[in-house]
């Protein structure tokens, strides 16, 4: 009976990690991408700050990001996390902003989410 069991639970392991395999972190198909050398250099040190856990300058950075646009792939609320990359000469926040998911994707915008491009690491 052991022995029957052994093999399907082998298989159940070799399944989960199958998809464990497969992250989210490939852009998603016909999005622009930039890899992290071609990021401006505000964002750069904004992805080490998200890279190091913090702290972060913006009370706002580690907020939800809710996809309301619909541009990132579909994922339930509290998936995505937004940062503020800082804009030299702005006054205020600026418009560009490093969005990450929970399977270690990362967006970037310099637009308020008007466009995304995936980050490549």
């Amino acid at each position: 009976m052991l022995l029957r069991f052994v093999p399907r639970v082998l298989l159940c392991l070799l399944v989960l990690l199958a998809g464990c395999a497969s992250t989210d972190s490939d852009p998603p198909s016909g999005m622009a991408t930039v890899t992290v050398a071609e990021l401006p250099v505000e964002a750069r040190r904004t992805l080490e700050l998200i890279d190091d856990g913090g702290p972060f300058p913006y009370a706002k950075d580690g907020s939800v990001f809710g996809n309301f646009e619909g541009l990132l792939p579909d994922h339930g609320r509290g998936y995505y996390r937004e940062y503020t990359v800082p804009t030299p000469g702005s006054r205020d926040r600026g418009a560009r902003r490093l969005v990450t998911g929970q399977g270690g994707e990362v967006y970037y915008t310099d637009d308020h989410y008007d466009s995304f491009r995936a980050v490549l690491r």
